[in-house]
């Protein structure tokens, strides 16, 4: 009989590795929870991303603001303090780790260890330096993944910045160069643009938000370019001629550009942090082709006892995935194998915090036609609506996707707070519901929310033909 150290050991104390850990110690197993250092716990999203990044932009909406204040008389003078708004920043995230850090878990009965953490069988790790082995049943990989990095000839002369490096910005950019037009790039690229600095963003590529639906897009893309922020296609990166300058080659024209910056922001994708971990000693395998993890439906490795949760499961990478790799992990330690539940991404939504915000869920047009699955678009724009009259708010589409039997299959929407506007809908979605409830549904005048049921309404217009027409005077 094997002989364990521990239940469960996660690896990782990301949003996923929280997760799992938390919910097992709280069952009452014996849970190891392994991150490199105490300020690591808590993951990406805390740290680099989620927390500190809506943090910013919070702020740069408040100068925003401020400066919109001006047209009905007020007076605005001064500089953007960037050394005021990363304290701010910072103090949010510290908020958070008063419950996210080695002592409080300790303290709620889970064993913690700080140090990397390397395979050396296919249940058993060791932990920095140190040669003790820690075994259990299963083994949690919740690494997470780290911003990939711009080879270029002459990157040595550049002090460059990722998500993980630009909040520690002294000094407000007069020039920020942006490499990637993804979301990343571009919602720091406004926030600091409202701050202040002249952003702008290259993209290698022809696609802005290139994950994002065009025509919801194009209508951030031109917002933004309204704001000031310059963007520019087809940029191939050549060579950093020196610690200020990046030259491109436009793919199109064949031309050469030279891009002057005071900071850099690197934004071109995400890899995953699988690279210590000496994987071959558990028979954890590699998907070359993909250069991930090879993953099966039930988030599992090639080794069937170590798991995957979060950005390390090569899926979709945001906090909310983790959490529902998570729940699925959980569900199947205590379910017979027969009644496993499988990884299934078709209900995913995310929001990009640009202002306007985008939220997309479920099924986009392709995968819909990919599938052979009918459907009929709903689209809606906000120039229509009241409270997005009176708060100047117009610039604002609603996509939304829905079948035969007049269910949600997906949609996706650009609007001030959208993320918050498209909550009842990715619930429709999830839970099945049927658009009559939209109706049904009394919203006081004048919310914002609304706008789903307008976007809705002309599916049940149409059914008032001519013949209906006639019943319901007869009724009458």
């Amino acid at each position: 009989m094997v002989s364990y150290t521990h239940d469960i050991i996660v690896i990782g104390a990301g949003s996923g590795g929280l997760n799992i850990a938390g919910f097992m110690n709280k069952a009452g197993f014996n849970v190891l929870l392994v991150d490199k250092t105490d300020k690591s716990i808590g993951g990406d999203c805390l740290n680099f991303g989620c927390v500190p990044s809506k943090a910013l932009i919070n702020t740069s909406h408040i100068i925003n603001s401020a400066k919109q204040a001006q047209r009905f008389g007020l007076k605005i003078s001064g500089t953007t303090d960037i050394k005021k708004i990363m304290k701010y920043v910072d103090n949010k995230k510290e908020t958070i780790r008063k419950h996210e850090n080695a002592s409080y878990f300790r303290k709620n009965g889970m064993d913690v260890k700080l140090g990397l953490a390397k395979f050396t069988g296919k249940n058993s790790i060791t932990i920095g330096n140190s040669k003790k082995q820690y075994q259990a049943k299963y083994i949690i990989l919740a690494t997470g993944a780290r911003p990939r990095l711009l080879k270029l000839k002459g990157i040595e002369k550049v002090k460059y910045e990722t998500n993980e490096t630009i909040f520690n910005l002294k000094i407000l950019p007069k020039k920020m160069l942006i490499v990637g037009a993804g979301p990343i790039g571009i919602e720091l690229g406004q926030a600091f643009q409202r701050m202040g600095s002249q952003v702008t963003v290259i993209e290698k590529g022809e696609k802005f938000l290139p994950k994002e639906d065009p025509d919801i897009a194009k209508v951030l893309q031109d917002k933004i370019q309204k704001e000031g922020m310059k963007i520019h296609f087809h940029c191939e990166t050549i060579e950093f001629t020196n610690k200020n300058t990046l030259k491109v080659r436009d793919t199109k024209t064949k031309k050469t550009l030279d891009f002057k910056f005071d900071t850099i922001l690197v934004s071109i994708g995400r890899q995953l942090n699988i690279d210590n971990l000496n994987l071959k000693a558990a028979n954890i395998q590699l998907d070359e082709s993909k250069n991930r993890l090879k993953v099966d439906k039930y988030l599992r490795t090639t080794n069937k006892n170590i798991f995957v949760c979060g950005d390390v499961a090569g899926s979709y990478q945001f906090t909310h995935t983790a959490e529902m790799h998570a729940a699925v992990i959980l569900r199947n330690f205590f379910t017979p194998r027969i009644f496993w539940k499988k990884m299934n991404y078709d209900k995913i939504a995310w929001v990009t915090y640009t202002d306007p915000e985008i939220a997309t869920f479920g099924l986009n047009t392709e995968q819909l036609q990919k599938r052979k699955i009918q459907f009929e678009e709903m689209i809606h724009d906000f120039k229509t609506d009241d409270r997005a009259i009176a708060t100047e708010s117009t610039e604002g589409k609603v996509k939304l996707y829905i079948s035969k039997k007049g269910r949600i299959l997906g949609g996706t929407m650009i609007g001030k707070h959208a993320g918050e506007l498209m909550q009842e809908l990715i619930l429709a979605n999830s839970a099945n519901l049927h658009i009559k409830h939209f109706m049904n549904k009394v919203y006081p005048y004048p919310t914002a929310s609304r706008i789903n049921k307008y976007t809705l309404r002309p599916y049940f217009a149409r059914k008032l033909n001519n013949f209906s027409k006639k019943i319901i005077k007869l009724l009458y």
